[in-house]
């Protein structure tokens, strides 16, 4: 697994800040169209996350599938029970399926920007190069949420081993 953190401008609200850009990547061991499939659905989602992150989606439930344009808000609760930075959006801005690329704008109260690209390519039949790509803005919480994304993050991919070891299947 390999990370990385860099500094970059962003524009905020017609100001210019600071921002952080987290990359975490690995290959995984599965075929890319399975991969990609998983991918898009929101159970996945839910089992990355657990249990460091339980969403709790405000008014409507996940769709199985996520599709491009669509916008779900939800509570966002650290270990499954502290809440954090008031209602969560995701807002999936990109679902390119030649490319294999979802991406995400999501923002709350603490993480003003929260654009996630997640990027699979593959390497062989059974492997793929698996990338997540986060920029971060939170204002002076920036470089505390950054951490903890790093450490969110890399167990997300971790958790994409288990789903890979015991073939795991999402509905």
């Amino acid at each position: 697994m390999e990370v990385k953190i860099e500094k970059l401008k962003i524009d905020y609200k017609g100001n210019e800040v600071t921002a952080h850009k987290l990359t975490v990547s690995s290959e995984m061991l599965i075929n890319g169209d399975t991969a990609w499939e998983k991918l898009q659905k929101s159970e996945l989602l839910e089992f990355v996350c657990k249990p460091k992150v339980k969403f709790k989606p405000i008014d409507i439930h996940f769709p199985n599938i996520w599709k491009e344009l669509d916008t779900v808000s939800t509570k966002m609760l650290i270990f499954g029970f502290i809440p954090f930075g008031g209602t969560h959006t995701l807002y999936f801005e990109k679902i390119d399926a030649v490319n294999k690329i979802l991406q995400t704008k999501e923002w709350d109260d603490a993480a003003k920007i929260w654009n996630h690209k997640i990027s699979l390519k593959t390497l062989t039949n059974n492997s793929i190069y698996y990338e997540d790509e986060i920029v971060i803005y939170g204002g002076i919480l920036t470089g505390i949420i950054t951490a903890w994304a790093k450490s969110f993050y890399k167990f997300r991919q971790k958790r994409w081993q288990i789903i890979i070891k015991k073939n795991i299947q999402f509905k």
